[in-house]
């Protein structure tokens, strides 16, 4: 990716599609070119449902709830279109624990929510509340928690302390 330092333009990828090359830390935050920053997710992955669940849960173990966002965002943008708004709302999940530690409090509280009420909606349309492993109820219970102590709270929290359980074997595939 190349960045002409003018100010309106962009990064581009080989594509010529715009891409913020921009390092970034372990929460997503834009750094300064040149800084060190982590790895960036790569996007547009395809992964089987089991694999993104694993890789998300690694993320967030690690305190990279951002990362974990981008990992649910690649299956919210491939996967099946019955199975969007299950993706979408576990990436708001993500990136509501992001805001959350980042000390966006209004911000992290909504987005929680909103991924809670995602989930569930999209459990009780199905009928399934622990597809691929994840445990849909105890993560709706989790993010509604968390925003109402984000709300009551004034530092940020710490996103690997407060990083949710996926399920109850994260990254593995009961049965054949």
């Amino acid at each position: 990716m190349t960045n002409s330092g003018s100010s309106d333009a962009r990064d581009r990828d080989t594509a010529g599609r715009a891409r913020n090359a921009r390092p970034r830390d372990g929460l997503g935050r834009p750094l300064p070119y040149g800084a060190e920053g982590v790895p960036r997710q790569p996007e547009g992955v395809l992964r089987a449902p089991w694999q993104t669940v694993g890789e998300a849960q690694a993320l967030l173990a690690a305190g990279r709830p951002f990362h974990a966002h981008e990992v649910f965002e690649d299956a919210w943008k491939s996967g099946p279109r019955e199975e969007r708004p299950l993706w979408r709302g576990l990436a708001q999940l993500a990136v509501g624990l992001t805001h959350a530690a980042r000390g966006n409090a209004v911000g992290g509280a909504r987005l929680l929510r909103r991924g809670a009420g995602a989930v569930e909606e999209w459990a009780a349309g199905r009928g399934e509340d622990r597809p691929y492993g994840l445990d849909l109820p105890g993560l709706t219970r989790w993010a509604r928690e968390l925003a109402g102590r984000v709300e009551r709270g004034s530092t940020p929290v710490d996103a690997r302390a407060e990083a949710p359980r996926l399920g109850p074997a994260e990254g593995t595939r009961p049965g054949p």
